[in-house]
């Protein structure tokens, strides 16, 4: 897959936070609006930061597919509806 590191940034919503994820430096680096909701935070990383939550999502992502092929708007949770082992995956690697 292509070589971008997410860069993000959240913003306090009324059920959580409203993120934008940057992907890539070039001209054509495509946005990605991403809500997240206070339950999943908890759920996928308690004490953690929504940006690190989104930015190791993205990271996840980037693996399974271009950034082309991620969806430009979406809630967080859905993730886990394409790629099975998205939660524990995420469980894992914000563990340590």
């Amino acid at each position: 897959m292509q070589d971008a590191a997410p860069f993000v940034s959240c913003q306090p919503s009324e059920s959580g936070w409203h993120c934008s994820v940057t992907l890539g430096d070039d001209a054509g680096a495509p946005v990605h609006e991403v809500s997240v909701d206070r339950e999943t935070l908890a759920d996928l990383a308690p004490g953690a930061p929504p940006e690190e939550l989104v930015r190791v999502s993205f990271e996840f992502l980037l693996e399974h597919e271009s950034r082309e092929a991620i969806m430009r708007s979406f809630e967080l949770p859905i993730i886990g509806r394409f790629f099975g082992d998205y939660p524990d995956e995420i469980r894992r690697r914000l563990a340590g």
